[in-house]
C-alpha cells in the first residue's frame, strides 16, 4: 500500500483522482484529542457583560401562560417558561391567585410529614388560650385527659365509610393470668365505650344510654363493663353501624361539661363498676386510658398510626394504675395467685414492709414505689426488695392485657417472684 502521511492512505483533491498535476506536502493531519481551549481571560477578548447572558422570557399569550400555571407549581416548566410565567404574576391578579392556591395545593401532595397533629398540641392551644382568658368553667384537670382522647378518636372516626365501620376488630385482655380476646367491629367497639361510660353518666345524675334502646333491659341489669357490653350486643336487632357515633360523642360533651359544672367536690363521687368503685376523677382517667387504648385498636384494624396521648395525660394514666396495683396485688394474694412472700415476723400497724421501686422510662414516665405486703402499709426506699424499670407506652399496654407480663420489655433487678406478681398484678388490671 502506497502512502504519503501518516494516516497511509493518498491525498482526495475533490477531482475524483489521487493528487494533481503536482503533488506538493502531505498537510498535518487533525489531533485524536483537541487541544485545550485557551480561557476567554487569557485571549485578550473582553469578558461579556452578565446582563447580555440572561436571555428574555418568552412572548407568551394570557392563554398559554393560564396553561402554564399547574407545570410552573410542579416546577416543571423550562428556565423561560418559568420566567415568562414569574413576570406575568405580576401583572395578572387572578392567574396569581390561581397559582397560589396550585402551590398550596402541592404542599398537600408533597406533605413531608403525617398530617395527623400532635397529640399534645390540642393541650398546648387550649393551656394557651386560657392564659389568655380564663375559662368561667373550666374543666377539672382530672377530666381533661378524657376530654383530649375522646376528641381524637372522634377525629379519627369522622372520614370513615361503611367499610372501615364494619372492619373486624378484636379485644384483648387478661382473663386471670391468661390471655383472652372478643372479636367485634369498629362500630362494636364504639357502643363498647358509650355502654360503659353509661356507668359514669349515672353516677353524675345523667340519663343511662342503654336506657331508651332494646337492650335496656337486659343491659340495666348488668352492673360491669363486660356485661353491660355483651347484653347491649346480645339484645340489638341489628349489628351497630356508624350510628353509633353520634350518641357516643354527645355522651362524652355532656360528661365534660356535667363534671366542669359539678365544682371541685364531684372528684372523690363514687363510680361503681360491678365488682368495685372508684372515685369520679380515678373513672375519668380510667376512662380517658380505656378511650386511648381503643382508639388504637381501631387504628390497627384500620391500618393508621395512632400516637399515644399527651405527656402530661399519659403520666396521670400510669399513675392510677401504679396506685391501683397495691390493691390488685392483695386481691390476688387472697384468691391465690400472687406469692405470698418470705416468711416475716409480724409487723406493727402502719410499718412499712416489702417494696418494689416501679421506673416507667419516656414520655409521662416517673418512679413509684409500690408496697407489696399489703395497700394500707407504707412504701419505704429502705425495705426495697425488687426494681423494675419499663417504658411508659409498654407499661400501659401491658395493663390494657396488650402484651403479656412475659413479653414486657422490663429491666428487672432483686426478688423474681416480686417482680413477677406486679407484672402480672398490672396485665389482670385490664379488661373488655
Amino acid at each position: 500500500m502506497r502512502g504519503h502521511g501518516v494516516t497511509g492512505f493518498e491525498q482526495y483533491d475533490g477531482t475524483g483522482a489521487g493528487g494533481g498535476d503536482a503533488p506538493g506536502p502531505d498537510p498535518e493531519p487533525p489531533p485524536r484529542i483537541p487541544l485545550p481551549r485557551a480561557p476567554v481571560e487569557d485571549s485578550g477578548v473582553p469578558l461579556p457583560d452578565p446582563r447580555d447572558l440572561v436571555s428574555a422570557p418568552p412572548d407568551l399569550s394570557h392563554d398559554v401562560l393560564k396553561s402554564l400555571l399547574g407545570a410552573w407549581a410542579l416546577a416543571a416548566c423550562s428556565a423561560g417558561e418559568t420566567a415568562a410565567v414569574e413576570a406575568h404574576l405580576g401583572d395578572c391578579g387572578a392567574c396569581a391567585e390561581e397559582a397560589l392556591r396550585l402551590r398550596e395545593a402541592v404542599g398537600l401532595l408533597h406533605q413531608p410529614e403525617s398530617l395527623d397533629l400532635d397529640p399534645g398540641l390540642r393541650a398546648r392551644v387550649l393551656r394557651s388560650c386560657l392564659d389568655r382568658r380564663p375559662p368561667r368553667i373550666p374543666v377539672p384537670e382530672w377530666a381533661a385527659p378524657y376530654d383530649a382522647e375522646t376528641a381524637r378518636l372522634d377525629a379519627l372516626l369522622q372520614d370513615f365509610g361503611d367499610a372501615e365501620w364494619h372492619a373486624p376488630v378484636r379485644l384483648r385482655w387478661f382473663a386471670g393470668d391468661e390471655p383472652t380476646s372478643r372479636r367485634t367491629t369498629v362500630a362494636g367497639v364504639i357502643a363498647h365505650l358509650l355502654t360503659v361510660d353509661g356507668l359514669v353518666a349515672v353516677a353524675l345524675g345523667l340519663e343511662d344510654p342503654l336506657t331508651d334502646t332494646d337492650a335496656g333491659a337486659e343491659a340495666g341489669k348488668a352492673a360491669g363493663p363486660a356485661a353491660r357490653t355483651e347484653a347491649f350486643w346480645r339484645a340489638s336487632r341489628f349489628p351497630p353501624t356508624r350510628a353509633v357515633r353520634a350518641p357516643w360523642r354527645e355522651q362524652s360533651h355532656h360528661l365534660v361539661r356535667t363534671v366542669s359544672f359539678t365544682g371541685p367536690n364531684a372528684a372523690e363521687r363514687a363510680v361503681p363498676y360491678g365488682d368495685f368503685t372508684l372515685p369520679l376523677a380515678d373513672s375519668m382517667l380510667d376512662r380517658a386510658f380505656e378511650c386511648w387504648v381503643h382508639a388504637e385498636d381501631i387504628a390497627e384494624a384500620v391500618d393508621y398510626p395512632y400516637l399515644p396521648p399527651a405527656p402530661g395525660h399519659l403520666h396521670g394514666m400510669i399513675d392510677l394504675a401504679a396506685r391501683m396495683l397495691p390493691l390488685v396485688l392483695a386481691a390476688r394474694r387472697s384468691s391465690g395467685p400472687a406469692s405470698p412472700g418470705p416468711a416475716r415476723h409480724l409487723r406493727p400497724a402502719g410499718a412499712p414492709g416489702r417494696t418494689l421501686r416501679l421506673e416507667i422510662e419516656g414520655s409521662g414516665g416517673g418512679e413509684w414505689l409500690i408496697p407489696l405486703d399489703s395497700p394500707t402499709a407504707p412504701a419505704s426506699a429502705d425495705h426495697e426488695v425488687a426494681h423494675v424499670a419499663l417504658d411508659g407506652v409498654e407499661f400501659c399496654r401491658l395493663a390494657a392485657g396488650h402484651i403479656s407480663p412475659e413479653e414486657a420489655a422490663a429491666g428487672q433487678l432483686g426478688d423474681r417472684d416480686a417482680i413477677r406478681d406486679v407484672l402480672f398484678a398490672a396485665a389482670s388490671m385490664s379488661r373488655m
